[in-house]
């Protein structure tokens, strides 16, 4: 059992749609397996199934004349920003396979957040960050401590069609949160968002550097152990479907 991996670096929202839907295509036509696409994208909004246009601050002419791009899209949740420095995973998972915590026929959408979750507190401890969930507020905080409340580390939101998700989540690595002020994130305006990169304390080990390869290797790892499955990295989307359906052909001949 295993996942695959396809990073493609840093591409446009657009063609990350792209890449989307191709690996839906096949994950639904059972040509490959579970697939996990981790990325960058450069600045874009995204407007979920729940948003409200009011929760973008900008006017679309302040938009433009940066460059940020706008999408309304058919995952759940409200406006969320995607930009450089922030590490973007897509989990295209077929939830009726064989799945930790699955009492039925298929791994529900709500435990697949919950495991989503998980693997991400992981990855921020990987970095001495101590993250976790709120009850009623999907994605990973900080911990509050005194006065401080909790700040969100990373966004959440997925799309599940025929058993099969999409979307995913956005962790914040060393994004420039000023990108932020364009929204009310998540719709959410009584907590900040922040970065592993300001949350995680200085350490010699550069393996523990909040840099986005290092964030790539941790996620990699956790998704692995979280959902239990071996990851298997693919050096292009053309390769996993020619391998993975030339695998399907012969075992089905």
């Amino acid at each position: 059992m295993h996942i695959h991996l396809l990073q493609p670096g840093r591409i446009s929202y657009v063609d990350g749609l792209a890449i989307q839907r191709r690996v839906i295509d096949a994950r639904k036509q059972n040509l490959i397996g579970d697939t996990l696409l981790l990325l960058e994208h450069p600045p874009v909004l995204t407007l979920g199934r729940n948003s409200h246009r009011e929760n973008i601050v900008a006017s679309d002419e302040l938009l433009a004349s940066r460059g940020v791009e706008l999408h309304e899209i058919n995952r759940g949740g409200d406006v969320t920003y995607h930009g450089p420095g922030q590490l973007v995973g897509y989990p295209i998972f077929d939830l009726r396979g064989d799945w930790p915590g699955k009492k039925g026929p298929h791994l529900g959408p709500v435990d697949f957040m919950r495991l989503l979750e998980e693997a991400v507190i992981r990855v921020c401890y990987d970095f001495g960050v101590p993250a976790q969930r709120i009850a009623g507020r999907t994605g990973v905080w900080t911990v509050a401590s005194g006065e401080v409340h909790e700040k969100k580390l990373c966004a959440m939101g997925i799309h599940v069609s025929q058993g099969v998700t999409s979307h995913g989540f956005a962790l914040n690595v060393t994004t420039d949160l000023r990108d932020f002020q364009l929204i009310v994130p998540c719709g959410i305006a009584d907590r900040a968002v922040t970065s592993l990169e300001l949350e995680a304390q200085p350490t010699g080990d550069a393996t523990r550097q909040p840099t986005m390869q290092n964030a790539i290797h941790s996620t990699a790892r956790n998704m692995g152990r979280i959902f239990e499955r071996q990851i298997l990295a693919a050096d292009s989307l053309d390769e996993l479907l020619a391998g993975e359906g030339l695998n399907a052909a012969a075992s089905s001949g």
